[in-house]
């Protein structure tokens, strides 16, 4: 497989696993949380929801392993971040997408009309 379909594989891989993180609408609140752009603990994060800490904890570990958050000790405290940067490439996957479709749409509109 030649490097430009290995890196188009990957990247499609790593999309798949931050949607699917992104899935979980405990996890999709977090990152809602988190889109204020400041760090936040696992106590701030659980604030307003019937969830545990340990609850949180596990649902941050799989945003973590997928890129979509990051952490960082402060002291005693983990504070919990959103990775702007993997947010940004699902935005630019997403609009990948979008293109195809409205590029099928116009095929589409011209072969009907024509």
């Amino acid at each position: 497989m030649s490097n430009s379909l290995a890196d188009g594989a990957q990247r499609i891989a790593s999309a798949a696993t931050m949607f699917a993180a992104l899935g979980d609408p405990t996890r999709l609140a977090i990152v809602e949380k988190l889109g204020d752009g400041r760090q936040h603990s696992i106590t701030e994060l659980g604030q307003d929801s019937a969830y545990t800490r340990q609850a949180i904890s596990k649902h941050l570990r799989v945003l973590e392993d997928a890129g979509v958050a990051c952490r960082r000790r402060q002291g005693r405290e983990t504070l919990y971040a959103l990775n702007p940067d993997a947010i940004a490439g699902l935005r630019d996957h997403l609009e990948a997408v979008s293109r195809q479709w409205d590029d099928a749409l116009a095929r589409l509109k011209s072969l009907v009309e024509s």
